[in-house]
């Protein structure tokens, strides 16, 4: 991991895709971790209407994962992320204001359309930036992983931190939103050779 830190001096393409990386899965997890009790503590669900929401996100996150997987077949993966990656921006600004369940419901089915899709596709848009001519990918990986992990702590760090300050868990909704943003800016500067799409 150590070895794979250095190397990125070298490898500014893949340093600013995992720095996009990090700042938008700070967004994700969070929100997959924090969702449960967001839906209690600002909305009153009860367990029946979670298990609920729960099984429609498994149910779309599905044809989710495959309409983004032939966007970017079309488009590219880095604007295929992107449109995710907006899309998870409108879901914290829709959590800010959401007042009953059935938008709630909706905003499930948002969550279940990108997540399986921006796990899948992050993954495989690193597997394209990694040097050709390396043989250590297990590194690659391990770092990728490191940096998801860490991104859960800061996620969930920054969620708590602003509900403890505003009182609020709509406020750490807006917070969220700021990494998204964040990682648009620094993913739309991230290139991958037309070649690799192939692949």
């Amino acid at each position: 991991i150590k070895n794979v830190y250095k190397s990125l001096k070298e490898l500014p393409n893949l340093k600013k895709y995992l720095a996009s990386f990090f700042l938008y899965s700070v967004g994700v997890q969070t929100i997959m971790y924090m969702a449960p009790l967001f839906a209690e503590k600002e909305l009153k669900l009860g367990l029946s209407k979670l298990i609920l929401t729960v099984l429609i996100i498994q149910l779309v996150a599905i044809p989710g994962s495959m309409l983004f997987a032939k966007l970017s077949e079309l488009k590219g993966n880095i604007f295929s992320l992107i449109t995710m990656v907006f899309i998870w921006i409108g879901i914290c600004l829709i959590a800010y204001f959401i007042q009953t369940d059935i938008q709630f419901y909706i905003l499930s089915f948002l969550v279940g359309m990108v997540m399986g899709g921006i796990q899948a596709l992050s993954r495989a848009t690193y597997s394209k930036l990694i040097p050709e001519d390396t043989i250590d990918h297990a590194s690659y990986f391990s770092f990728y992983d490191v940096s998801y992990n860490v991104s859960i702590v800061v996620g969930t760090f920054a969620y708590g931190l602003v509900e403890h300050i505003t009182g609020s868990m709509r406020n750490s909704a807006l917070t969220l939103a700021v990494f998204f943003i964040l990682g648009i800016i620094v993913l739309s500067q991230v290139k991958i050779a037309k070649a690799k799409y192939a692949k």
